[in-house]
């Protein structure tokens, strides 16, 4: 009965660990995911101000302003990709932290049924013993 409770709390360690691995691999991915989103908000941003403050320009200025837009948008285009791929690489490490969490949760629920039959199998291992040996036995408990 006590190998089955070790062996349940070797596992519960485990799960706890496979747990925390899966919830720290899912905030890296959330954070690669909100550095993606932040850069494409600031590639927009350059974007739009790329026009505002224009005033005159000549013909080559304004080549050279609608060639950076052209790769400001191509640029974009590009780390939308990235971020729908980012997103969906968030959405898979939270379902497998919703599964480590699960299967830790199951490790407790199993640990803690192991504790409770080893104490019942202790309670009745008490009380099977003779009355004399059983308060010699409870004597040396107190």
């Amino acid at each position: 009965m006590k190998g089955a409770l070790k062996t349940r709390q070797r596992v519960l360690r485990v799960r706890h660990v496979q747990h925390a691995m899966a919830v720290a691999d899912a905030a890296r991915a959330r954070d690669e995911a909100d550095g993606l989103a932040q850069n494409v908000q600031r590639l927009r941003n350059v974007r739009n101000q790329l026009f505002e403050n224009q005033g005159d320009a000549t013909g080559a200025s304004f080549a050279a302003m609608q060639e950076l837009a052209t790769r400001l948008e191509q640029a974009g285009r590009q780390l939308d990709g990235a971020l729908y791929d980012a997103r969906r690489k968030v959405e898979a490490k939270e379902g497998v932290t919703i599964a480590a969490n699960r299967e830790k949760e199951i490790a407790a629920r199993l640990k803690d049924r192991a504790r409770a039959q080893l104490d019942e199998w202790r309670e009745n291992k008490l009380a099977a013993l003779p009355r004399y040996r059983r308060m010699m036995r409870e004597g040396d408990d107190a």
